[in-house]
């Protein structure tokens, strides 16, 4: 009889826990729905989609046309590196159907391109070059697999430099405590014509672009023979800037990090303006610049010095 008691307390005492677990549960409510994030198109907090024109203020000597084979200033090259680049033989290149290999995503930005943004889909951006004619896709889904190496590789976006929540929200989400329905903060009065109350003109969105290029094949970090191994990495931050008199800029600052050939960070800034049309768009086959004449004894500078 001893042993039955014992036994309906137990019970009791375990039901009861149960219970209370469910009141719990009952009382928390059901789980959020999770967070779908918006596609990369509708999350853009810029647009940077037409036809842009590479602006050279500088660096020109190396831009503009072809340098000759030992001028290396400003690429930190390492002793590998240097001796690669030495061997250059551009007549080889041709032959080899290797001539585009100064118009990988190492250095096409650094040419004098015309560069055309677009959406291929709402996760997948284009960018074309006309010089060279060449193309790269950018995904936004960072699951995507890379497919065979190629000049300009596989290249994952994302936004950067985002509001914080609670701050005017994620791109594409209204702020935290917004009422359905409501405009977000900073947005122009019902029936407003653009602009914010009191006549002032509505400020870019913050944030930028983000471009990290792998699976690469090997190519020129300019087009007088400085190499560039399938081991590179190639970082992009893209952003537009409005300038006073309504014309639009976009920077470009890249990074390129290769183990093989260089011993530190090659980093460079690039400008390109935007065109109202695309009437100058000329899409060329891969042939070097103008060359400069001259040996590599006559260039005292090299890599990094």
């Amino acid at each position: 009889m001893r042993h039955f008691f014992h036994g309906v307390v137990v019970a009791a005492a375990l039901a009861g826990a149960a219970g209370a677990r469910v009141a719990a549960q009952q009382a928390q409510g059901a789980p959020p729905p999770a967070v779908v994030p918006p596609a990369a198109r509708v999350a853009a907090p810029i647009d940077m989609a037409g036809t842009w024109a590479s602006v050279i203020t500088e660096d020109w000597q190396w831009r503009f046309v072809t340098p000759i084979v030992g001028d290396y200033t400003g690429v930190p090259l390492n002793a590998d590196g240097d001796r690669l680049a030495r061997q250059w033989n551009p007549e080889a290149d041709v032959k080899a159907g290797q001539q585009c290999k100064g118009f990988g995503a190492a250095a096409i930005h650094r040419l004098p391109t015309r560069l055309q943004i677009s959406w291929v889909d709402d996760n997948t951006m284009k960018l074309d070059f006309d010089l060279g004619t060449q193309s790269r896709l950018v995904y936004f889904d960072k699951t995507k697999a890379p497919g065979a190496r190629s000049l300009q590789g596989h290249a994952i976006g994302e936004w950067i430099d985002l509001p914080a929540p609670g701050r005017g929200g994620p791109v594409g989400q209204p702020a935290a405590g917004a009422r359905a329905g409501a405009p977000p903060a900073g947005a122009p009065a019902a029936g407003a014509r653009g602009g914010r109350a009191g006549g002032e003109a509505a400020g870019p969105r913050a944030g930028g672009l983000k471009i990290v290029t792998t699976n690469l094949l090997p190519q020129y970090l300019r087009q007088n023979g400085v190499p560039v191994s399938e081991k590179a990495v190639v970082t992009e931050y893209l952003d537009v800037v409005p300038a006073p008199d309504g014309a639009q800029w976009l920077v470009l600052k890249t990074q390129v990090d290769d183990p093989t050939y260089l011993s530190g960070w090659y980093q460079v800034s690039s400008n390109f303006k935007k065109e109202a049309t695309a009437a100058k768009w000329s899409p060329t086959p891969c042939e070097l610049l103008p060359r400069l004449k001259g040996t590599a004894t006559q260039v005292p500078r090299q890599g990094g010095e």
